[in-house]
């Protein structure tokens, strides 16, 4: 049976060991996907209500991490990173991790995430082209992999570069 609940201190070596493998054979990496969730967790970036794991059987084999960024004068979200273990992927883990982010997201009053990922999975979980709102990246990058999902109406249109927190490591300004 699938549990997604709120990350807690006894899951940080287990996700950090999840996030590391599902991304060693990732067709685009960095390879410090895991380092970026212990940036992000000692950051100001960081909601500890939005940092959910995926457990069966009474073992992490996912996690979601939404953080804080700047887009103009709102404050709003970012998914980074979306990991499951290799051999749990292909089982809609992480479709509902980012459904139960998504939900947890709205109800503390945000009104949109944006991401940086495959055109073909982040689709079918609401995202859209960030750039026809006027919502843009602070890196190059193709605008098909720059990404919003509209988690609730807002009281004033969301648009500008993306500022993101200090641990993503794209120190801005």
């Amino acid at each position: 049976m699938l549990i997604i609940r709120e990350e807690t201190a006894l899951d940080h070596e287990a996700v950090y060991d999840v996030v590391k493998r599902a991304f060693e054979s990732a067709e685009h990496s960095d390879g410090n996907e895991q380092d970026l969730v212990s940036a992000l967790r000692k950051s100001a970036a960081f909601l500890p209500a939005l940092s959910l794991v995926a457990e069966m059987d009474g073992a992490v084999v996912g996690h979601v991490l939404f953080s804080k960024v700047a887009i103009g004068a709102h404050t709003e979200l970012a998914l980074a990173p979306l990991s499951v273990s290799p051999e749990y992927q292909r089982r809609g883990i992480g479709t509902a991790l980012v459904r139960r982010g998504h939900a947890a997201a709205a109800a503390l009053g945000f009104h949109c995430a944006v991401v940086l990922g495959s055109e073909d999975y982040y689709p079918r979980l609401g995202y859209v082209p960030a750039a026809p709102y006027q919502i843009e990246a602070p890196f190059d990058v193709p605008s098909e992999n720059f990404m919003v999902c509209w988690l609730a109406p807002a009281p004033s249109p969301i648009c500008g570069t993306v500022v993101y927190a200090p641990g993503f490591g794209l120190e801005q300004g």
